[in-house]
């Protein structure tokens, strides 16, 4: 059975990234190394949420074209109406920021659906080693699972 793979809204982002320093090509370059040749190897799966932050960004209406248009054939996560209360326990515990839309509205998808694997490139909120043990103890305490928390580098196995 392939691991299951929730994307967050920085994957498809980066995927089509403009910027022209050092840090985005090479996010860039490792988000498309892993879309193209190794996503194959996962089960892949975004939400609604994602799809919603897409539409709303602030960017080149090419790249918000493009973003959806990469996600088109993903397969969709349901927003279950308990979803709502566990982003206002990672809100109300510090876990996430108080944007209820957000990265907390990502992580509680991600656990509701026993996802084994949350890919993100938002490193601040997400996949930061340090918010780990706290994002498990409020799981634990809700009897939610805790996927990992990676970027495609990590899934690539790249030495950074």
């Amino acid at each position: 059975m392939k691991p299951k793979v929730y994307i967050e809204t920085s994957i498809p982002s980066f995927y089509f990234e403009t910027r022209t320093n050092a840090e985005a090509i090479a996010r860039r370059n490792w988000t498309h190394e892993w879309w193209n040749n190794e996503r194959r190897n996962y089960d892949v799966w975004t939400s609604p949420a994602v799809l919603d932050e897409l539409r709303r960004g602030n960017y080149d209406p090419i790249k918000k074209s493009d973003c959806l248009d990469l996600l088109s054939n993903t397969a969709l996560l349901r927003i279950e109406a308990d979803i709502a209360l566990i982003v206002d326990t990672y809100i109300r515990h510090k876990v996430m920021p108080a944007n209820a839309g957000g990265d907390a509205l990502h992580l509680a998808i991600a656990s509701w659906h026993k996802c084994d694997i949350l890919l993100t490139w938002n490193c601040k909120h997400i996949a930061n080693a340090n918010k780990t043990p706290h994002i498990r103890q409020i799981n634990t305490l809700l009897g939610l699972y805790t996927p990992q928390l990676i970027t495609p580098l990590e899934l690539l196995g790249i030495e950074p």
